[in-house]
């Protein structure tokens, strides 16, 4: 009795289903598909030669991580951010922000600091949009690793294809701008981190936020129309 009791199901394979995930993130991630593209299971596993079941396991997967939303009669798309998705995401960003600088400030070693600097100088070389942002949530995995604390960088792990997400469609609004001054305010934040300045660090950090919250919350002007959204 204690025998049946204690046995547990034989473990599943989920490679195949971990790399159509991968891909399909990735096409999302590169502007193949924007948000509110259709993400169809028979067309996907053509594509990536493999059958449907991996492909429904795979979108399952990036609709826990908040890139997929699937609606019975749309079947599954990349998620459109609503106004409350952004500002929720700000707002979570915020206090994980905080505490990860804080952390950094006070406990990170000189290495860490340097690896969240060289995050930053990567940006200069990204050759387009879609690579600046890979590059800027580089960035900030980098400072999430130096601040060294466990718990708070899988909260941020759970919420990094959603700010993707929010950085592609801030793109999606307005690219000139992020693409000339995005490099150096990094840059001054990294060497907010390295003077161990804790105030001026929060304060760098959250202007670089609201930055980004400006240009997603501001109305569209009319020559954008139905680009606003696009990735």
């Amino acid at each position: 009795m204690t025998d049946e009791l204690g046995r547990v199901a034989p473990a599943r394979r989920r490679g195949l289903a971990d790399e159509v995930a991968d891909r399909i993130r990735e096409a999302v991630f590169s502007g193949a598909y924007a948000p509110g593209a259709q993400l169809r299971e028979v067309e996907l596993s053509g594509a990536l030669e493999v059958s449907r079941g991996p492909v429904r396991e795979a979108l399952l997967r990036l609709e826990r991580e908040g890139l997929v939303r699937s609606a019975w009669h749309r079947g599954a798309t990349v998620t459109t951010l609503t106004p409350r998705d952004i500002v929720e995401l700000d707002s979570l960003r915020d206090a994980l922000e905080r505490l990860a600088v804080q952390l950094v400030v006070d406990n990170a070693s000189d290495a860490d600091i340097a690896a969240v600097e060289q995050a930053a100088e990567r940006m200069e070389r990204a050759e387009d949009e879609h690579a600046m942002v890979r590059r800027d949530i580089d960035f900030h995995d980098a400072v999430y690793a130096a601040a060294g604390h466990g718990r708070l960088e899988e909260a941020w792990r759970a919420i990094r294809s959603q700010v993707h997400l929010f950085l592609l469609t801030r793109i999606g609004r307005e690219s000139r701008n992020y693409l000339a001054h995005i490099p150096g305010e990094h840059r001054e934040l990294a060497a907010a981190l390295r003077s161990r300045d804790a105030d001026r660090a929060l304060e760098l950090f959250a202007a670089h936020r609201r930055t980004a919250l400006d240009v997603l919350t501001a109305a569209p002007r009319p020559e954008e129309g139905a680009g606003t959204g696009r990735g």
